[in-house]
């Protein structure tokens, strides 16, 4: 499979399936909205005497189930908003809530348990997922033992279960150094997945990959969301996964600027994102196609709002 290439009807079948195992997790359609919710979320680091504004009031809400890409430039503050929401980072402010947990009070013993048992993390370099010295089942294993869930066998019977699912179930005895990139990557899918986590989250999980072990892996997500009802949320400068979600946001200066809607067969529709103050960011390819800058035209229809580059002073 190359990215953009599956066919809107499977793409439709797996969102229908991925909703259906959403609600079945969650105990009933009507638990499926806000599984994660950011409100007005603020992240400044601070160096010396230099503050960086990585986050500006960033809205976001991502429903039980879904499969969102979120992309954007370097230094946008999309990683900044992945390090938050899986819990390795702590907002400067506003409200970060996944799957009922509050992320700005919670407390070390809590951050722990989120860890282990609410969400899984892919890193982009696989390497940093895996141990070396353990095979590809075992890798999987090692979460289960360190949470106490399962004797031995129940263990190896969830590592090989797991691994069947990302599609690397005859690689299961090999080590990391055995395997090519993409098997190792959704080998790290699979370990992120052990503990039976409700969110998955993954940071460029294909950015060292070509594009045959990219496919298989952004592959699995796709599987394990459909299949689990698992809700994933994937970082990635890879702007050709529109085609292959349902919802992608596109961050630029620390907000949500823009994003792609797709349903089935239907043709994606973008759409800029509009801040509790009537703020919104045009897309930039809107914004280079008309040569916009500095100021633009508005003009109130009845059901729409124009936006034209404005006049040569003088003439306006």
């Amino acid at each position: 499979m190359v990215i953009g290439e599956r066919p809107a009807d499977d793409l439709a079948a797996l969102q229908r399936r991925a909703a259906e195992r959403a609600a079945a997790r969650a105990g009933g359609a009507d638990r499926l909205q806000g599984h994660i919710v950011c409100e007005g979320l603020v992240r400044i680091f601070k160096t010396e005497d230099v503050e960086v504004v990585a986050l500006q009031g960033l809205e976001l809400t991502v429903d039980r189930g879904d499969l969102l890409a979120v992309v954007g430039a370097s230094g946008s503050g999309k990683s900044t908003l992945l390090s938050i929401l899986s819990g390795l980072d702590t907002p400067t402010a506003g409200l970060a809530r996944v799957a009922g947990h509050d992320l700005l009070g919670m407390s070390a013993r809590g951050r722990l348990h989120y860890h282990r048992q609410t969400v899984g993390f892919v890193r982009q370099q696989a390497t940093q997922n895996l141990l070396p010295y353990l095979t590809a089942a075992e890798n999987v294993e090692l979460p289960i033992q360190l949470a106490g869930r399962g004797r031995h066998r129940q263990r190896r019977e969830r590592a090989r279960e797991l691994l069947e699912l990302v599609g690397i179930g005859p690689v299961a005895d090999r080590r990391p150094d055995r395997l090519s990139g993409g098997e190792v990557q959704r080998c790290a899918v699979a370990v992120a997945l052990a503990n039976d986590p409700e969110v998955l989250f993954a940071d460029e999980p294909t950015g060292e990959l070509d594009e045959a072990n990219a496919a298989e892996v952004f592959g699995a997500l796709q599987t394990v969301n459909a299949e689990l009802g698992v809700t994933v949320v994937v970082v990635t400068h890879d702007h050709a996964v529109v085609d292959q979600v349902r919802r992608t946001v596109a961050i630029r200066d620390g907000r949500i600027a823009s994003e792609v809607r797709r349903t089935g067969a239907a043709a994606a529709a973008e759409y800029a994102v509009l801040d509790r103050s009537g703020r919104m960011q045009l897309p930039a390819g809107f914004v280079a196609a008309l040569s916009l800058r500095d100021r633009v035209r508005l003009n109130l229809q009845p059901d729409h709002v124009q936006v034209r580059p404005a006049q040569e002073r003088g003439n306006d």
